[in-house]
Parts: structure tokens; sequence; C-alpha cells
């Protein structure tokens, strides 16, 4: 049986960007992934994800950013794919809104090229979106989008070029250390990356009950004006409703038109072993009543919806750490909603541990030891709440 250095099981966004860091390394790596190169069943579809520098999620992702944007290109670069694409990036909102206070402390904090705007000064620079007057913006002009399945399929064409196997259609269904057993086989790997997504608690019993696998839909709408929503128009943008209530959205790149969506949208936990739930017009009115309000002159007929997958956390930060009952393995996943922009570099972190055991790159935020501690937060914080304090 052949040993190989490392085994990567999950070939989407993280998975994909590890084997190819892999065996750009030299390491001998196979990867297994149970449907095929790109699937509906995860979260690495839908043709565009949003890249910004001016994180509210928190100014420690920034640096993590800055060198996921140097890998973007590097991946261009080597592989002639257009893969992310610069168009700014607005974010707004009232000024006291998670998405526009933690933008702001972001950028100030890391000397982030930024500008802050008015409802008033939002009318001239960027009159589709509607602002109401006591809510303003931040533009952010290194934010763009990423193609998700470009990305993907380049990572694994590099990856095998490099000398990697790749397994597709192939169940893994037991880790026990470094050995791995699939519905086609068993592997013996030194170690093993686990980047399956909604699929993980199958393979990792510590995170069942804490990683929940949630529905999420995007629609396209086709604008009244189409000369106001290209690219050169308008940025990507996000925008806050309230606490844990955010839309995200992009210019209208293709004919499908603008897409937006809501960022968790309805939370609703589903079966990951089901196909994905049909949208519905609950769905839609959300999506539709919101570029009504928010984008006037972008809110023509619906083009398309479709439904993805988030993997949720508490605290919504990653995990990214090796599991404490198996030091074989490295979990590589959730990433609670807002992983992809970030899987370029997650592919270099996983290649140091893997072959380096420990990483430059500071993740100390997302080990288990650091989800404890968020679960232990929260469920003091619920505590208090039903006892009135």
């Amino acid at each position: 049986m052949t040993e190989y250095d490392v085994a990567v099981v999950g070939l989407g966004a993280m998975g994909a960007h590890a084997v190819q860091q892999l065996a750009a390394r030299g390491a001998r790596v196979i990867g297994i992934e149970r449907f095929g190169p790109l699937h509906d069943r995860g979260s690495s579809h839908g043709d565009t994800r949003l890249i910004r520098l001016g994180y509210f999620e928190g100014a420690g992702y920034i640096p993590l950013l800055q060198r996921a944007y140097r890998n973007w290109r590097k991946l261009e670069e080597r592989s002639g794919a257009d893969i992310m694409t610069v168009t700014g990036v607005l974010q707004m909102g009232k000024p006291d809104d998670p998405v526009v206070s933690g933008t702001l402390s972001s950028c100030k904090q890391q000397g982030l090229a930024h500008d802050l705007l008015d409802a008033g000064g939002m009318k001239q620079r960027f009159p589709t979106f509607a602002l109401d007057e006591d809510e303003v913006a931040i533009y952010e002009p290194r934010g763009g989008f990423l193609r998700p399945e470009t990305a993907v399929l380049t990572a694994l064409r590099l990856a095998a070029a490099d000398g990697a196997e790749l397994h597709f259609g192939e169940r893994v269904t037991r880790i026990d250390g470094g050995k791995i057993t699939t519905t086609s086989g068993t592997y013996e790997a030194k170690t093993v990356i686990v980047a399956a997504g909604t699929y993980i608690n199958e393979l990792v019993p510590e995170l069942r009950g804490i990683a929940v696998p949630i529905r999420q839909v995007v629609g396209w709408f086709f604008p009244k004006n189409q000369l106001v929503t290209k690219p050169g128009r308008i940025p990507v943008f996000l925008r806050g409703e309230g606490k844990d209530n955010s839309y995200f959205g992009f210019p209208a790149i293709d004919a499908m038109g603008v897409k937006i969506g809501k960022h968790c949208h309805f939370f609703e936990e589903i079966d990951p072993e089901q196909d994905n739930p049909p949208v519905n017009d609950r769905d839609r009115k959300l999506l539709s009543d919101f570029m009504e309000k928010r984008l006037p002159a972008a809110a023509g007929p619906a083009t398309g919806f479709i439904t993805c997958r988030y993997m949720m956390l508490p605290g919504e930060d990653f995990l990214i750490d090796r599991l404490p009952s198996n030091p074989n393995m490295i979990v590589a996943s959730p990433c609670s909603g807002h992983g992809f922009k970030f899987a370029s570099v997650i592919g270099e972190i996983l290649a140091d541990l893997a072959l380096d055991g420990g990483t430059d790159l500071n993740i100390g935020g997302f080990s288990f030891a650091a989800l404890q501690d968020r679960i232990a937060t929260k469920s003091r914080a619920d505590e208090r709440q039903m006892n009135g304090v």
C-alpha cells in the first residue's frame, strides 16, 4: 500500500488549494472528493465570491487577506486564469451597524485606503444605491470578486500537473489515525487534512452539535437601467441592516444581472445528505424586497435563484487546527459563510501545518481551544439573557 505524505479529504475551496500547495512543494499527496470536481452540494458555486480588505469581522483577518490577495495573483500568473477582479467595495449602513463600525475600525487600525461617504456623497458618487439620511458608506478601493468555480478548477489542474493524485466520486467513511477508508479502498497518510464542508461532522464527531449546516440562497436581477449596474459603475457591496442582518451583492457582471444574497439567509438548518431544498416564494420575496428598497434602479425582473450551503460555527470564526484526539488529522472547516476569499492562503497554511508542523501566519484564533472559549462565552451570554440579566 502506498503511504502518502498528506491526504486531503474534500476538494472544494479549501481542499483544492491545499492539494495545489502541497503538490507544488513536492509532497506525495492524494485528494479524495465524494462528488465531482464541481458540484452544488457545497459552498463553492454560484459564479462569484466577494473579496475585501476592510474586514468588519475583525482586523486579525486582514494579514491573512493580504496574503490571500498575493496568492490569488500568483495563481493567475502561473495558470493564465482570470480569478480575481478588483471593482472596489462599498460597505453601508448606520454608523453603529457592525458592518460599518467594524469596517471603519479595521481600515483605521491597518492603515487601509478608504473613503467615508454620507448619504449626500453617495447620491453623487454611487446613485444606484439608496441610503437613508442617517446612513453612511465606506468605499474601499481594493475590494472585488473572485470566480469560485474557476479558482477551484485551476487549483486542481495545477495540483494534478504537479503530481497530486486526485480521486472523485469516492466517499470517505472512516479516518483512524492516518488510515483512510473509502467506498473504493484504503489509504495511509502521515497527515490527513479534512476539508469536507457540510459533511465534516460525519468525519469529525467532536463537531457534532457545534458545526451547523444551513441553507443559503442567492438571486440575480436584470437591472432596469443596465448602464448604472456594470462593474465600472457600481462596485461589489455589503449592507448592514442591524445586528446579525447583512446583505451582499455584485454588479451586473454578465447577462444574469445584479447578484444579491442575505448572509445566512433565514438560518435554516439542513440535512447535508439530502439535496439542497428548492427555492421558494419566501426566498424570492426576501431578495426582491431588498432590491426594491436598496437598489431601486437595479430592481428589474429576477433572472434566477440558486441554493448553496454554509457550515456555521459559534462566533462565525474559522477552525483550522489539529484534532486534539488525533494529531494525524488537521481540520480545515467550517468557515461560517465567509471563507472562500481566504482559500488561497488557507491552502498555504494547511501545507505549512502538514509539512512543517506549524505556520508563520497567525491562526491562533482558529484553534479548537479558541472555539471552546467562544462556545463557553455564548453559553454564559445565553444564560444571562434567560435570567433577564
